[in-house]
């Protein structure tokens, strides 16, 4: 399946492979994006594919009067995800999701991600059980898209990002777009999670252009509804870079000032 380019996934080029309850596969070109921090490549996106895709193997999991909203997502690279990726520009990653544990309050997937036959990522979502809520809203159909614009061309222009000032944190400003809201028509989980990645990497990148630390792991806590907004905005700091490793912390700040997401991001060198 795959979404108009004015929806979340579409404008990530997402195609869903196969649904299913034991098992939820997706696909997602990325070689070419950069980091508008930074000018280098990155792995952000990939929090997208797996927001997608483990939210899906989670969402089917639920009662016909619930609903799925993701609390958690977790995504540990590989040394090589950066090189691989960057290699294969004619490869999309694939990321395959399914079930683990039992369903409670909470459902949990686990995700696997390789770009060709080799693999990149291993990741997790949780997601919570919700009563559905009374007013969803509708997909785009392909009739909708005839008249919308392109995929655009750059990392910070499909997630409708402006770098920003942040004195000695590293900002990116969410500017207010239809196609990036998800169906209760709150910023995209998916989104959120990419631009947490790419403010706390250029954190932990700060000053190291010879010497670039590549993001290991990523973490990323929903507090709270996400709205783009005049104030909305991603920003990270460093906790503290060495020689050879670096960590970072973001937050995603609503419209409303309140801090919705939380991430925390851990940099190693790339393996080339």
């Amino acid at each position: 399946m795959r979404y108009p380019s004015n929806t979340p996934l579409g404008r990530f080029q997402i195609e869903t492979l196969e649904e299913g309850t034991d098992r939820c596969v997706a696909s997602m070109p990325i070689a070419g994006l950069v980091n508008p921090l930074t000018g280098a490549p990155t792995v952000g996106p990939l929090a997208m594919l797996v927001d997608h895709i483990g939210g899906l193997a989670n969402h089917l999991r639920r009662n016909p009067d619930e609903w799925t909203v993701t609390s958690e997502l977790a995504i540990e690279f590989t040394g090589t995800a950066a090189t691989v990726i960057a290699n294969s520009a004619e490869q999309p990653v694939t990321a395959s999701a399914r079930p683990f544990g039992p369903k409670g309050p909470t459902s949990m997937s686990i995700c696997e991600l390789a770009c060709g036959r080799v693999p990149v990522a291993t990741a997790t979502v949780r997601s919570f059980h919700i009563r559905a809520p009374e007013h969803l809203g509708r997909w785009p159909t392909r009739s909708d898209d005839t008249e919308a614009a392109a995929v655009p061309p750059t990392l910070a222009a499909r997630l409708s990002v402006d770098v920003a000032e942040g004195g000695g944190a590293k900002v990116l400003r969410q500017l207010q777009d239809p196609a990036l809201n998800n169906l209760i028509g709150i910023v995209h989980g998916g989104i959120s999670a990419t631009a947490l990645e790419l403010v706390a990497s250029a954190a932990v990148n700060e000053g190291r252009a010879q010497h670039p630390l590549q993001t290991a792991s990523l973490r990323v806590n929903y507090l709270r509804q996400f709205s783009a907004g005049a104030e909305s905005r991603y920003e990270a700091t460093a906790l503290r870079v060495g020689r050879s490793s670096g960590v970072a912390d973001a937050k995603a700040i609503g419209a409303d000032g309140q801090v919705a997401l939380l991430a925390r991001l851990t940099a190693y060198p790339r393996i080339d």
